[in-house]
């Protein structure tokens, strides 16, 4: 595979996490899932072994599908939103 097709997969790969990690209910599972996604891909940002590459890409896949499943689960069984997610309560933290 071409290193433009290994990014464009990258990149992708990335996105996807992020846009299902951001689906969680709970708000802490969410953070952290985002944060895990981000930190996995900077440390791996300067990888230039091809092997290494795409275990690293077949690893991301198998995430997505887990990260997928579970933040599907989370919103059929989420409850109250914390204090911190109230966008009310943001307003008002916004403006003092």
């Amino acid at each position: 595979m071409s290193v433009v097709a290994h990014r464009n997969q990258v990149l992708g790969l990335y996105r996807d996490l992020l846009h299902h990690s951001s689906k969680f209910a709970a708000y802490n599972f969410r953070d952290y899932a985002v944060r895990r996604t981000r930190d996995a891909f900077h440390a791996a940002k300067n990888e230039t072994d091809p092997v290494k590459i795409e275990a690293l890409i077949r690893n991301a896949e198998h995430q997505l599908e887990v990260v997928k499943r579970q933040s599907l689960i989370s919103q059929l069984y989420g409850g109250e939103k914390l204090v911190v997610e109230n966008p009310k309560n943001q307003k008002i933290l916004r403006r003092h």
